[in-house]
């Protein structure tokens, strides 16, 4: 990816005040949800499971971004047409979530380190990632003030 090309999706993603979706569950994460509604866990179910969140009507007057899981990013709906290009037609900018989870930081329990990132650079080439156009590393946890003064030092 070309620096404007960078700027011009990050530009994109911040527009008119609209949000990323993130839709990066793993696979064990979302069929542990099913289980507790009773759903079967399975890849079928997972994939009708985000193709109802993706066609959602309107979903890009406040949605600019799709972070998606491996998985998906691969599958086609049940109308064979690929999750990014359904996104990518209605103005929804495709990502993928690049991570492997999250450890705790050694001797600071409190804070969280992101594994897998070490192969960022091979995944950011063309056609690694599917046309997926951002990558999204940014584990889930703690950000606000909460943590401020728990840093490492």
């Amino acid at each position: 990816m070309n620096e404007q090309t960078l700027v011009d999706t990050a530009a994109a993603m911040v527009a008119g005040a609209k949000g990323l979706l993130a839709m990066d569950e793993s696979n064990p994460t979302c069929n542990k949800r099913f289980a507790a509604q009773g759903i079967p866990q399975n890849e079928q179910r997972r994939r009708a499971y985000r193709e109802m969140i993706v066609i959602t009507s309107g979903l890009s007057d406040c949605i600019s971004g799709a972070i998606l899981y491996d998985e998906t990013i691969r599958q086609q709906p049940t109308a064979g047409v690929p999750f990014i290009k359904l996104l990518t037609d209605v103005a929804v900018i495709p990502g993928i979530k690049v991570d492997a989870g999250t450890q705790n930081l050694a001797g600071h329990p409190a804070e969280k380190i992101t594994e897998g990132l070490d192969g960022n650079a091979k995944a950011a080439q063309p056609g690694a990632t599917a046309s997926s156009q951002l990558h999204s590393s940014c584990p889930p946890g703690e950000y606000g003030p909460e943590m401020e003064g728990k840093a490492s030092r």
